[in-house]
């Protein structure tokens, strides 16, 4: 019998850390078999600043997820954000000894490699190289060239950028807390696995993930990944602005926002008021709904507009380059009202908000299929695609004498099962290219910075 692939996921947020453990069903499908999320205390605008306290998060949120699944977590893949991210294009081409012979994956390989070597700012490191078309010997737009002929092989590329020290933080989080780092990966190209769909990709979207702490930008035309931003503003800005503005505490602030907040201030008439309670003794505060939404659209406003500002500098308003498919939002930030409508009236382009319930089981509680798990979902299908085994049954692991972060006690999850058919079978798709130049550069990437915390040691 064929060993079970346990795929894990581990999202470090600037608000939330997520451990999501999942596998794929008889239908194609993830389902997801355990989670937990914790308070992230020591990660600001996606990069962790304090060591200690995002070590103590993170096993906390591992701890709760193998409570709640009855899997032990071995090794996890990683999503990687922060202002410190930036993208470039890059065109680069080989020269091959013998043009009689078939394209192979080692021609690719080469030219990936080649790239890798391109010199980057001090302090920075590629983390992806994602390659977008090929040309052979002059014919342009092929999207796949292994078993072709041809002597000069030239491709452009999308490279990802970030800081070295920032992904080291990271690699050491997870190493302190006694799990293994099997794999990073871009969060908007996480939460675009779990949210967008192929055809979607192939006419032309935007994804807009707005985080806690940054708002994450992918552009797809023609299937292929064309433009990642991180713009270093999330939903912790607009929950600052109603602090400053009404006078109240952070924890008064997120609540009013969660629970009365709006984008589109039109929506509240001018006398509905709600009353907040006093600090110690003091008189409880009266807060006008139509002001508060006055203050979260004026913030709403900003960061939308930076993001359309990358989306014109992609190109959109070129026909050749237009999002046909419009915009979709995502994260925790796409659950304010009338966000939707707000950013359709900025842009002028469809909108939708993105569920990662596209790729999950029919059966996948209700909690997990919110936009604000997309890219732990999406983290979760990357692990899937390494084809490791991250988890193991608990009973199969010896039990040892180790003092662990305390986990809270998490309730079982209630799941109403609603299948109206069976989803078709899923066929496993064939290794691509991209797939194949991601994993093979994962490996080596992070075989790299293990080498690097073993020698730090």
């Amino acid at each position: 019998m064929e060993k079970e692939n346990i795929a894990v996921g581990l999202d470090i947020g600037t608000t939330k850390i997520v451990a999501m453990i999942g596998r794929k069903n008889e239908y194609g499908k993830l389902e997801i078999l355990g989670m937990g999320k914790s308070k992230s205390l020591g990660v600001a605008r996606g990069v962790v600043n304090n060591i200690t306290q995002t070590i103590q998060s993170i096993q906390q949120a591992v701890a709760e997820a193998e409570a709640d699944s009855g899997y032990k977590i071995k090794d996890v893949v990683v999503g990687i954000a922060g202002q410190h991210i930036r993208s470039i294009q890059h065109s680069d081409y080989i020269s091959r000894n013998n043009p009689e012979e078939v394209i192979g994956g080692q021609d690719i390989q080469q030219l990936v490699d080649q790239v890798n070597k391109l010199a980057m700012l001090p302090g920075e490191e590629i983390i992806h190289v994602l390659p977008q078309e090929f040309k052979i010997d002059g014919q342009s737009e092929i999207k796949e060239p292994i078993g072709m002929y041809g002597g000069r092989l030239e491709a452009s590329f999308h490279v990802v950028v970030g800081q070295a020290a920032s992904i080291r933080n990271v690699g050491r989080c997870i190493q302190s807390s006694g799990i293994e780092l099997s794999g990073l990966t871009l969060e908007p190209l996480a939460s675009s696995d779990a949210v967008l769909s192929q055809e979607e990709k192939e006419a032309g979207v935007a994804l807009i993930d707005i985080g806690g702490g940054t708002t994450d930008l992918a552009i797809f035309k023609d299937g292929i990944i064309r433009h990642t931003a991180v713009i270093p503003f999330g939903g912790n800005v607009i929950t600052d602005d109603i602090k400053e503005g009404c006078s109240i505490i952070e924890k008064q602030a997120e609540l009013l926002k969660v629970k009365f907040g709006s984008a589109w201030p039109g929506e509240n008439k001018d006398n509905e008021i709600v009353s907040i309670p006093g600090l110690r003794g003091r008189e409880p505060k009266e807060i006008s709904l139509k002001n508060l939404s006055k203050i979260i659209h004026a913030r709403v406003v900003e960061i939308i507009e930076q993001v359309f500002a990358e989306i014109r500098a992609y190109g959109h308003e070129d026909a050749k380059k237009k999002l046909i498919a419009g915009i979709v939002l995502t994260g925790g930030g796409a659950q304010l009202q009338h966000i939707k409508q707000l950013v359709e009236y900025i842009t002028g382009m469809d909108t939708r908000i993105g569920y990662p319930n596209e790729h999950l089981a029919g059966n996948s509680s209700e909690e997990i299929s919110s936009p604000l798990y997309a890219t732990a979902v999406g983290l979760v299908m990357n692990s899937i695609g390494n084809r490791t085994q991250s988890a193991v049954p608990v009973e199969a692991v010896k039990p040892q004498p180790t003092v662990q972060f305390q986990p809270q006690q998490v309730p079982e999850p209630v799941v109403e099962t609603v299948v109206s058919q069976a989803p078709p079978v899923v066929e496993r798709e064939p290794e691509t290219t991209e797939n194949k130049i991601r994993r093979s550069f994962f490996d080596r990437y992070v075989d790299k910075i293990k080498e690097f915390l073993d020698n730090a040691e």
